[in-house]
């Protein structure tokens, strides 16, 4: 149990100095795309730095394979180089047994990410977007699900507009059962407008079977309602806007997927995509532990065997390519070609299948 826990603690050491130089390199890159992004808006230094401290958790978070791998190069590298892996085969530990405090690590880290840092990069994806869409328009535009249907908020300079649908097409390209209320720029309704569809087309809302109710003080809302066969509404929302909101899974936190899933099927969308994700999420613990098994395969061997180089680049390379394969099957189950249990747990079970039959291959006692 010592043996084990001194490995489990040298393997958490090499991940929090690999996680802070990647953060910090991260975050380097990040600021100076910042910088570029948003150069035309005017915007302090301070703010592109919080834009940037918002960003850099997803980055992270889509990075921790790679972290792990490195991590267990850096380990097993530097265990060999002190000959402690010599000593630990030669007190009758083999290789399977001595990698039970690492893959113990990697286990609690993959159950980490996916129960806190997971909803951590939810929350400050949705902090970032709220605030780009702040610094380019000056209004925000925003977009919920809910039990009661589709919820969408437009702002510009003449103020915000509220819209509720209870439905939508799959692609989100028309809303039925539309409500907009519109607000003035001091906060207050000035108008409702009530629509069997609305369409977004070329930054304007096209409604259909449509009737307005004023909401100025003094006036009566109903003596003053107008019906239109066709009616036009400015917009500053884009459908690659709505859907990117709708499309991305990582905005929404593992606890509250479940619902969220339900809602978008019962608003009319495909939540094909987010049930994709959330196994995937759910199968992340498995597949950190492969990644770490992957890169002992290459590395659980002394120095004096040369090829360190080869073996690190190896495992590298190696890693990568599980990583394309998960991603890539997550695609195919997204697009609906493969089961969605397929895409999910598949290239984890693999990827620990396949170091497993590395290190016995290698075991030699």
């Amino acid at each position: 149990m010592i043996l084990h826990m001194y490995f489990a603690r040298r393997f958490a050491l090499a991940i929090l100095g690999i996680a802070a130089v990647l953060t910090a390199l991260v975050a380097l890159v990040d600021l100076i795309d910042q910088t570029r992004k948003f150069a035309q808006f005017g915007i302090g230094f301070g703010q592109r730095i919080g834009l940037t401290m918002l960003n850099v958790p997803e980055t992270l978070n889509q990075i921790l394979p790679l972290i792990m791998i490195l991590a267990t190069v850096a380990l097993f590298v530097s265990l060999a180089r002190s000959s402690e892996l010599v000593v630990t085969r030669a007190a009758g530990r083999s290789a399977l047994r001595a990698l039970v405090g690492p893959v113990v690590v990697s286990l609690i880290m993959g159950i980490l990410a996916t129960t806190t840092l997971g909803p951590m990069v939810a929350a400050t994806s949705k902090r970032y977007a709220t605030l780009a869409e702040t610094y380019r328009s000056g209004g925000v535009s925003a977009l919920s699900i809910s039990e009661e249907g589709l919820w969408l908020r437009q702002g510009s300079d003449a103020g915000q507009t509220v819209i509720r649908a209870a439905r939508s097409n799959a692609d989100a390209s028309v809303l039925y059962g539309v409500t907009f209320v519109a607000y003035a720029p001091n906060g207050g309704p000035v108008r409702r407008i009530e629509a069997a569809s609305a369409a977004l087309r070329d930054g304007a809302w096209s409604l259909r079977m449509a009737k307005a109710w004023p909401l100025t003080v003094g006036i009566n809302p109903e003596a003053n309602a107008v019906e239109h066969e066709l009616l036009e509404i400015p917009s500053t929302l884009t459908l690659d806007s709505i859907r990117e909101r709708l499309g991305t899974p990582a905005g929404v936190s593992i606890w509250d997927m479940p619902d969220f899933i339900a809602q978008l099927e019962q608003a009319g969308f495909s939540a094909r995509k987010h049930v994709v994700w959330m196994q995937t999420e759910l199968a992340r613990p498995i597949f950190l532990m492969g990644m770490v098994l992957v890169a002992a395969a290459f590395t659980m061997r002394h120095t004096r065997f040369g090829g360190t180089g080869t073996a690190v680049l190896a495992a590298v390379l190696l890693g990568f390519g599980l990583y394309f394969i998960r991603s890539f099957a997550q695609i195919l189950g997204e697009n609906g070609q493969i089961p969605v249990l397929l895409a999910a747990w598949a290239p984890p079970v693999a990827s620990i299948l396949l170091a497993l039959g590395l290190l016995l291959r290698a075991e030699d006692g």
